[in-house]
C-alpha cells in the first residue's frame, strides 16, 4: 500500500471503504448525499483519476471539434468530469445522478446545461437529444458485482438499439485502494492503486456523430 503522507488519508480510506461496502441502493444514495460536501476533497486524497481518464477517452474517440457534441455524464456526482470536459472544449454537458446532494454540488459548478435526478437501470435516462454517453466504474474486487449489474443494464440498452457501444477501456491506477483487500496481488494494482473502466456509448435516437469511431483498443497511456 502507498505510504500515508498525512493523518487524513486513513480517515478518507475508512470513509470511502465504507461506501464500497454498501449494497442497498437507497442506503448508498443516502450515504452519497451526506458525503457530497467532502467528496471532492476525499477523492483528491485518494488521487482519483477517473475524470481525466474519461475525458482522454472522449477526446481520442472524437477527433473533431468537441464544442458541438452533447455529452451525457452518467452518475455525474459533484461534476468533476464536467470540469475536465470544459477545460478541453466540451461545452454541451448534461448530467444525471441518483443523489440530490451530489447534484446540488454539480449544479453549483455552473457547467451543465441540464441536470436530472436519475439512476441508471432504475428509470429511463433523460437527454432525448441523443449524443454521447460517458460513464465509469471501478474494477477492483469489491465492485465486481456492481460492474456485472451495470454491464447487464448496458447490454439491455444495446439490445434494444437505444445505445451503441463505442469504447470500453480498462485503465490502471484509478485511485488509491482503501485497504489491502482491494488490491489484487500480482497485477498492476499491487502498487497500492486499484483499476477501473471507462464506457462510452452513442445514443441511437439521433444521426451518427460525424467522426466518432468505435474502438476496441485503449488510447495510448491509459
Amino acid at each position: 500500500m502507498a505510504q500515508e503522507k498525512d493523518g487524513s488519508l486513513s480517515e478518507v480510506r475508512a470513509r470511502v471503504g465504507a461506501s464500497h461496502g454498501i449494497t442497498d441502493l437507497a442506503h448508498k444514495l443516502h450515504f452519497y448525499d451526506r458525503w457530497a460536501r467532502d467528496y471532492d476533497q476525499d477523492v483528491a486524497t485518494l488521487q482519483y483519476r477517473a475524470p481525466r481518464f474519461a475525458v482522454d477517452c472522449l477526446t481520442q474517440a472524437l477527433p473533431g471539434p468537441p464544442h458541438a457534441t452533447l455529452i451525457l455524464d452518467v452518475a455525474c456526482g459533484t461534476g468533476l468530469v464536467a470540469a475536465e470536459l470544459q477545460a478541453r472544449g466540451f461545452l454541451q454537458l448534461h448530467g444525471v445522478d441518483g443523489s440530490p446532494g451530489m447534484l446540488e454540488r454539480a449544479r453549483a459548478r455552473g457547467l451543465y446545461q441540464h441536470l436530472s435526478l436519475c439512476t441508471l437501470g432504475q428509470e429511463p435516462l433523460p437527454s432525448p437529444e441523443g449524443g454521447l454517453v460517458c460513464l465509469t466504474t471501478r474494477t477492483n474486487p469489491s465492485n465486481l458485482r456492481y460492474k456485472e449489474e451495470l454491464e447487464a443494464t448496458l447490454d439491455r440498452l444495446e439490445q434494444a438499439r437505444e445505445w451503441e457501444r463505442l469504447v470500453a477501456w480498462p485503465v490502471d491506477r484509478w485511485e488509491l485502494a482503501t485497504s489491502k483487500l482491494e488490491v489484487v496481488p500480482g497485477t498492476s494494482d499491487s502498487d497500492g492503486f486499484i483499476s477501473g473502466i471507462v464506457y462510452l456509448y452513442r445514443k441511437q435516437e439521433v444521426a451518427k456523430v460525424e467522426g466518432v469511431r468505435p474502438s476496441a483498443q485503449p488510447p495510448a497511456g491509459l
